[in-house]
């Protein structure tokens, strides 16, 4: 590829990434926003052409779309390395934080003041969950067709408690189909986030209009792409053939599968999470959860770092080890690996491809239906987090092939609630940012106790 003038060497990359990194709060609609501010708007490395052709690419992949945004830019500008050095960077802060945090928590959870703190995050969390519901069900649900997919998935997964991963390909299974037979309703949707602003051009970046990767570049792509796929599953197989009952093999394996079936975005896959680590595994408690994510919003990098939290809490209470500490640092790790070690595989295997997949009319179709499907089982965490921050107690209801959970209602907990309705009214009404939401929460319970209320 022909490089032109004023071509950003690796180096000065490497300080667009760390800046890009230090600013990627707000899930992915705040961090693709910030991607395409300095990338597009300022640096001019890529046009808006480009820049949502991409989008659409990553939108089609399991994982964060925002980080894999960030690797496959990467990827465009300085090949591999390029790739290797975007990615991490995205990660790199989120992950030292939620394990500082992570560390926080185990030691100081129980004190008081840290309690108060978290009872009004879970306040806060509640609200930009159901803010998620909405902004995604806003883009996905264009027609009756994906409303009706969305209503099926929310029943299926809270009245019956299907599994994600089923919801997830019979989503995609009806919009291929219905992508192939030709009916309108099926149609891909975009990505999370928009694009104001004056339009650039590609033919005005550095990269220009017509890119011509050389086959060198697209050879170390698809080295890269199944090194990545071994470093994946390597440690995952030496854990399952030495350590096969352990808790670090189950993190392991469970994130894993995770991995491959995160389609849209984090707080559809917390609903998987909250099914399987909370109720099968038990590895955290549902108010742990809900910490964990209140942690996660309040970091920079994507969401699904709270999946860190996730393996860091179950390693501790289930290794058995005698520096409980240890295994939860080590089963933080083993999560963050095997969550994004394969967001680095599809990037590099899939960039070659990416046209060919772009003008894939079917597997958009699929994506979009998924999307839809997603906002039914966001509707379903909103509710379950609702039940377990504003009730104290909650019992489980089976009725035939019904099984779900209800609050004891005496249990009602009318601090929580009240916190919930003004970080609600926060979201919808006053449009304040997450930053300040979370914040403010945070001060409200602390306020709470000091005055004795909790």
């Amino acid at each position: 590829m022909k490089r032109r003038a004023g071509f950003p060497t690796l180096g000065q990359a490497t300080g667009v990434w760390a800046r890009i990194a230090a600013l990627s709060f707000g899930g992915p609609a705040g961090q693709i926003a910030v991607m395409h501010r300095i990338l597009v708007e300022e640096r001019k490395w890529l046009g808006d052409a480009r820049f949502l052709h991409a989008l659409n690419f990553c939108m089609l992949l399991p994982g964060p779309e925002a980080q894999q945004m960030a690797t496959y830019i990467g990827w465009l500008m300085h090949g591999v390395r390029g790739a290797l050095i975007a990615g991490m960077l995205f990660i790199l802060p989120g992950f030292i934080a939620m394990m500082v945090l992570s560390w926080v928590y185990a030691l100081y959870g129980d004190v008081p003041v840290v309690t108060a703190l978290f009872f009004g995050l879970k306040a806060a969390v509640l609200a930009i969950v159901l803010q998620a519901v909405f902004r995604i069900g806003k883009r996905a649900l264009k027609n009756k067709v994906m409303l009706g997919l969305a209503a099926a998935s929310f029943l299926a997964i809270f009245l019956f408690d299907a599994p994600f991963p089923l919801i997830v390909a019979l989503a995609a299974t009806i919009g291929w189909i219905g992508a192939k037979a030709g009916i309108a309703a099926f149609r891909g949707s975009g990505g999370h986030g928009s694009t104001d602003g004056a339009h650039v051009s590609d033919a005005d970046t550095i990269l220009g209009e017509d890119l011509d990767l050389p086959p060198s570049a697209r050879r170390n792509a698809f080295r890269a792409g199944w090194a990545a796929v071994a470093l994946w599953l390597l440690p995952v197989a030496l854990l399952v053939a030495l350590v096969p009952g352990s808790v670090f093999t189950d993190i392991a394996l469970y994130f894993s599968k995770l991995a491959v079936l995160t389609f849209g975005g984090a707080y559809a896959v917390l609903a998987w999470v909250a099914q399987e680590a909370v109720g099968s595994y038990g590895w955290l408690q549902p108010g742990e959860m809900l910490d964990g994510l209140g942690m996660a919003e309040t970091m920079p990098g994507p969401l699904i770092k709270v999946l860190q939290f996730v393996g860091f809490m179950g390693a501790m209470r289930e290794a058995g080890w005698a520096m409980p500490l240890l295994a939860a640092t080590l089963g933080g790790i083993l999560t963050t690996w095997v969550t994004f070690a394969p967001c680095f595989a599809w990037i590099l295997l899939g960039a070659p491809f990416m046209e060919g997949l772009r003008e894939n009319r079917a597997l958009a179709a699929a994506l979009a239906s998924v999307t839809a499907a997603v906002v039914g089982v966001i509707l379903n965490l909103a509710i379950w987090f609702a039940i377990h921050v504003i009730w104290r107690e909650v019992e489980p209801f089976d009725w035939g092939p019904v099984s779900t959970s209800v609050p004891v209602l005496e249990t009602l907990d009318g601090w929580a609630m009240a916190l919930s309705a003004l970080a609600i009214l926060a979201v919808f009404r006053l449009k304040l940012g997450i930053g300040l939401v979370l914040g403010g929460a945070a001060l409200a319970g602390l306020g709470l106790h000091l005055a004795g209320a909790i």
